[in-house]
């Protein structure tokens, strides 16, 4: 018998995600307006650049914690990505996925598009009963592919960049101007790029979350820090009256009605499988270490208490904005299209003087 609080937690969750959905338009527009004074020369006013952009380089992101370890020092280039990427890995830490269900607008996007996906074969093609699926083995191999990309830039930065590398990469202008290149490799999208994301979209309609589960190398990364989160989806065999309903429900194809614990990289913490449980109690968040079960109206606090922590630490000590100035950014908006990646450290345009500097900081043995 369904109940008024059955879709509550789905309700906030989504007043959640449209809220980080504002947020990043927001984000959107202020940057626009940044990048507008370049355009047109300083003959419009000057808006300072959002920090918030940062969260849109998860790359560079991930490079500057590493740098971090390295040599104790925040990266001063995107200095709020450095604490936005914390934030969403220690989201993962205390609640799974949970950054993919409740804050990321692709996955937000994602979403919509496979609820959109449902709507249009039961309503349209009529198919009631029958959702076109991935056949299980395609499904393992596709599923590999994130792993694959997230494997390559670990080898990338964690192997083949010494410390010289990255600090030179990080302070180059192809990462410094990152977040401007990337506003208009989305502004002005190739026919190519069109095409592909096109793709992406007819192939999240009738297969849920496509990018999400088969492509996105963060969501890889916080797959497998996921499975270290104290918190998991539990059922109580002894109250499940085996409907399956939780299983159906679930948008990353979990057998949930097979398991006393759900232990997958998959598993998002969205809910919807306890949402869709029938009966009290017989599905439910519990942290399974000391076997105590966690109040379902804990779980947005318990999901965004990371993400805040660190990304409120960011602002309070000072490290959220970034150092470069309006100067710096006119000479660099000015060679933006001729900045290219740089494949290693003598490509970069330093110069000699940069490389004693390093040499200095790093004496070889």
């Amino acid at each position: 018998m369904k109940n008024k609080d059955q879709y509550k937690m789905q309700n906030i969750r989504t007043y959640v995600q449209l809220g980080f959905v504002f947020l990043c338009l927001w984000i959107g527009v202020e940057f626009y307006l940044f990048l507008k004074y370049f355009e047109t020369g300083g003959l419009t006013a000057y808006f300072n650049r959002p920090p918030g952009v940062d969260a849109f380089l998860p790359i560079s992101s991930m490079m500057s914690v590493y740098y971090y370890t390295l040599t104790g020092e925040i990266h001063k280039a995107h200095p709020a990505g450095f604490f936005i990427f914390l934030g969403v890995v220690s989201m993962s830490f205390l609640l799974g996925k949970s950054f993919c269900s409740w804050v990321c607008p692709v996955g937000f996007l994602s979403e919509c598009i496979g609820d959109f996906g449902d709507w249009l074969q039961k309503r349209v093609f009529k198919w009631k009963k029958f959702r076109i699926r991935m056949p299980r083995f395609l499904d393992y191999i596709l599923r590999s592919v994130k792993y694959l990309l997230l494997g390559f830039l670990f080898y990338v930065v964690f192997y083949t960049m010494s410390s010289f590398a990255l600090e030179m990469f990080l302070d180059s202008p192809y990462n410094t101007i990152s977040d401007v290149k990337m506003y208009y490799f989305f502004a002005d999208l190739s026919r190519f790029s069109l095409i592909v994301i096109t793709a992406l979209f007819v192939l999240s309609i009738f297969f849920k979350n496509f990018w999400c589960r088969y492509l996105c190398p963060y969501g890889a990364l916080l797959g497998i820090t996921s499975l270290l989160s104290p918190v998991k989806i539990s059922r109580d065999e002894n109250k499940c009256i085996d409907c399956s309903l939780c299983a159906k429900a679930c948008p990353s194809a979990i057998n949930v009605d097979k398991v006393k614990t759900v232990i997958s990289d998959e598993c998002s913490s969205c809910l919807r499988c306890v949402d869709s449980c029938p009966v009290k109690d017989a599905l439910g968040l519990k942290i399974v270490p000391i076997n105590k079960k966690v109040e379902k109206r804990w779980t947005p606090y318990i999901a965004m208490a990371g993400f805040l922590l660190f990304t409120s630490m960011g602002v309070l000590t000072g490290n959220w904005q970034n150092d470069v100035s309006i100067y710096e950014y006119e000479q660099l908006y000015k060679i933006k299209d001729s900045v290219g990646h740089p494949g290693n450290a003598d490509k970069i345009g330093f110069g000699d003087e940069k490389k004693n500097e390093m040499n200095e900081k790093n004496p070889k043995d």
